[in-house]
C-alpha cells in the first residue's frame, strides 16, 4: 500500500485537479504514481514538464522506453518496470528487447551505445569520462541527443526514487526488477 495518499482526480481541487485532468485527457487514465505525485502540485507538475519536453526531443521513443527500462531495473523500482514494460511494448519494442535492455542490451549498436552510455551514466552517478561521451558520439549520436540520454536517465531516477520510497501502488501489469537465479 502507498505511503502517500493517492489523489483522486475527481476531488481534487484548483492547481492539482488540473494537472490531474490533463493527464487523463492525455493518457486516458491516470496512473497511481502521478495520483502520489500530486499531492505536492509543484512535484507533479515538475514531472510532467520535464517528462513533457524530453517527450518532444530527438530520441525516438524506443529508446527513451530503453532508457526507462534499464534505469528502472538498476534502481530495483517494480512500478517503473511495470509501466516501461507496457509503454515499451506501446512503442513498439519486443519482448526480448524489453528483456535485453533492462540488462544494457540493445538490439542495435546505436541503441546499445545509446544504453552502455546511460549506464555510464548511472554507474557513475554522472562522473563519465571522455571516452564514455566519445563512444556515444561515435555511434552517430548528437551533442544534443546525448545531454537527452542524460536528462532521460536523471528523470528516470526521480520516478524510482519517487515510486520506491513512497511504495506506489502498481497499476499496470507486475513485473519485477528480481531476476531468477
Amino acid at each position: 500500500m502507498s505511503r502517500l495518499k493517492a489523489i483522486e482526480p475527481k476531488s481534487a481541487s484548483c492547481k492539482t485537479k488540473e494537472l490531474l485532468d490533463a493527464v487523463n485527457g492525455k493518457f486516458g487514465m491516470v496512473p497511481n504514481s502521478m495520483r502520489v505525485m500530486a499531492n505536492s502540485p509543484a512535484v507533479l507538475e515538475g514531472y510532467l514538464g520535464l517528462s513533457g519536453a524530453l517527450g518532444a526531443g530527438t530520441l525516438d521513443p524506443q529508446i527513451r522506453e530503453q532508457i526507462a527500462l534499464l534505469t528502472a531495473q538498476a534502481n530495483d523500482c517494480d512500478y517503473c518496470l511495470s509501466a516501461h514494460t507496457a509503454i515499451g511494448k506501446l512503442v513498439g519494442l519486443k519482448e526480448q528487447e524489453i528483456i535485453a535492455s533492462r540488462d544494457g542490451r540493445g538490439s542495435t549498436p546505436r541503441a546499445t551505445a545509446a544504453l552502455t552510455f546511460a549506464n555510464q551514466v548511472l554507474d557513475g552517478k554522472g562522473q563519465v569520462s571522455d571516452e564514455n561521451v566519445q563512444a556515444v558520439r561515435k555511434a552517430g549520436f548528437s551533442d544534443g541527443e546525448v545531454a537527452e540520454i542524460i536528462a532521460h536517465v536523471a528523470l528516470n531516477v526521480f520516478t524510482n526514487y519517487f515510486n520506491t520510497a513512497t511504495q506506489v501502488d502498481i497499476d499496470f501489469p507486475k513485473v519485477s526488477s528480481t531476476k531468477a537465479a
